[in-house]
């Protein structure tokens, strides 16, 4: 797999590692050109890669990387930890002309400390929730069987989350597909990656492997969203 991404550079996790020490921004604004050079740029390549790898199995995911790559600064409106910046770079990959949230997509993040990979549909809206839930009381067995795929799991595990302690609100209590219904997203989310492999391009196939074992789950959360979006646009936030 040639790509333009050979790995990330010893001083990009140098400085992710000083400036978990120096969170501040008198720190970080006169190194902020080591940022662009070490981190940011390495991630614009690397999103690049994985954008000519998407092309070949899920091309609607395909994302300009000033949109896919997440800004260094934190929000810190409701967090009780006011420091301004991230540790760690991310990206997400998300259907063209679609929002974050209201269609599920892919990401990853890179940190000294790990690499982080999940795909699915994270903390959706309302009217994008009950589609789903609707959706899953007749195709529950579809999407168990999507999840017990071997590679998949091998690669992604299980779902994730906190599901609710009850059935959501105009749903059968005894319905066999409750356990699915209760989540509150569907989520895949995996750490188990060696964090020195983002030093290779080794990252790269290894993102995809887990990218291409993810896009039959994605697929599948995508069917009831896009009825949605047919039957009215704007409960899809489009």
């Amino acid at each position: 797999m040639a790509t333009g991404f050979s790995g990330f550079p010893k001083q990009g996790f140098a400085f992710l590692k000083e400036l978990a020490k120096n969170n501040n921004r008198d720190w970080f604004q006169p190194r902020k050109d080591t940022f662009e050079d070490t981190v940011k740029a390495p991630m614009e390549a690397l999103v690049e890669a994985m954008n000519a790898q998407l092309v070949k199995f899920a091309p609607s995911y395909v994302t300009d990387p000033n949109k896919a790559i997440y800004r260094i600064y934190r929000d810190t409106r409701f967090s009780k930890d006011k420091t301004p910046y991230k540790t760690h770079i991310a990206a997400s990959f998300f259907r063209s002309a679609a929002e974050k949230h209201t269609h599920p997509g892919y990401y990853f993040s890179v940190s000294p400390e790990r690499i982080e990979v999940a795909g699915g549909l994270y903390l959706p809206g309302p009217d994008q929730l009950r589609a789903v839930r609707e959706h899953l009381l007749e195709h529950h067995t579809e999407l168990r069987k999507l999840l017990a795929n071997p590679t998949l799991k091998k690669l992604m595990g299980g779902l994730s989350g906190d599901p609710l302690t009850r059935p959501p609100k105009g749903f059968p209590a005894a319905h066999p597909a409750l356990d699915l219904i209760r989540y509150k997203g569907w989520i895949l989310y995996d750490t188990r990656m060696d964090p020195q492999m983002a030093a290779t391009g080794r990252l790269l196939p290894e993102l995809v492997k887990r990218f291409q074992a993810m896009a039959p789950l994605i697929d599948f959360l995508n069917r009831p969203l896009n009825v949605k979006k047919q039957r009215d646009p704007l409960t899809v936030g489009l």
